[in-house]
């Protein structure tokens, strides 16, 4: 039985006096009730330091939005895994359709980090997703193919173990529009298939698939309660305690 993940990707949101106010409200309403799902926030980089100190002996781990794949150098304005690891991080997002489109990362670039990631015993999630263009194109399995496949170039089916995918139609993030729940689950279910003829079936039944892509309280339950959907990778209603509260139950 796959267990729930939900992640909260705060994107570049709060301060630090914004971010020690969110994580202590929301590890105070999760001291009051058991989750029966995994609980990631991933704040930005400057807070990460801090929302460890507090996340400290609960049942809130700690994720990253973004790493380099190179252990150091002359690479100005970028983080390394092991100064991730350094701050108590244990999860990583990896290929956000965000850094597809602004900062145009490739499926090579997303291969390299997430082959650091696994050298690093960081735990990747790794994005994947459609444009409204391509779904509506008739191209959206072939865009998931070809992310997937890419980005898992060359990767063995023992890291696979280790990390999360999400799937995140890029027309849903931020928009307001979500995929409905059968379309979710087509995609989810695809992926998997896709990763048993990639590697076993084993593999593609123990991998946790994420749904992204404006979750909210309101149809949480919804999308969480499909055969393929093992959680969600939460934008917007993770930004308030309450909120993602709501979705930590939904799951």
């Amino acid at each position: 039985m796959r267990k729930k993940v939900v992640a909260g990707n705060w994107k570049m949101n709060k301060n630090l006096n914004e971010a020690i106010q969110l994580v202590s409200e929301l590890k105070n309403e999760l001291s009051n009730f058991e989750p029966n799902c995994e609980v990631i926030v991933c704040p930005p980089f400057t807070n990460l330091e801090s929302v460890n100190t507090i996340i400290k002996d609960s049942k809130i781990h700690l994720g990253a939005q973004n790493m380099y794949f190179e252990d150091s150098g002359a690479f100005t304005g970028e983080i390394s895994a092991d100064m991730l690891l350094s701050v108590g991080v244990e999860y990583v997002i990896v290929g956000h359709s965000e850094r597809r489109a602004i900062f145009k990362e490739t499926d090579e670039v997303i291969n390299l980090k997430l082959k650091q990631a696994f050298k690093k015993d960081l735990k990747p999630i790794l994005c994947v997703g459609e444009t409204l263009e391509q779904r509506e194109s008739g191209e959206m399995k072939s865009v998931i193919k070809s992310q997937v496949t890419g980005a898992l170039k060359e990767i063995p089916a023992s890291d696979i173990s280790k990390m999360i995918l999400a799937y995140e139609p890029v027309w849903a993030i931020g928009t307001g529009k979500t995929a409905t729940p059968e379309q979710a689950q087509e995609v989810h279910k695809f992926i998997r298939e896709l990763i048993s003829e990639l590697y076993d079936e084993t593999t593609a039944e123990n991998l946790t698939i994420q749904y992204g892509g404006s979750v909210k309280p309101a149809n949480a339950a919804s999308l969480l309660s499909q055969p393929d959907i093992d959680g969600a990778l939460v934008g917007g209603a993770c930004l308030q305690a309450q909120s993602f509260v709501e979705i930590i139950k939904s799951a």
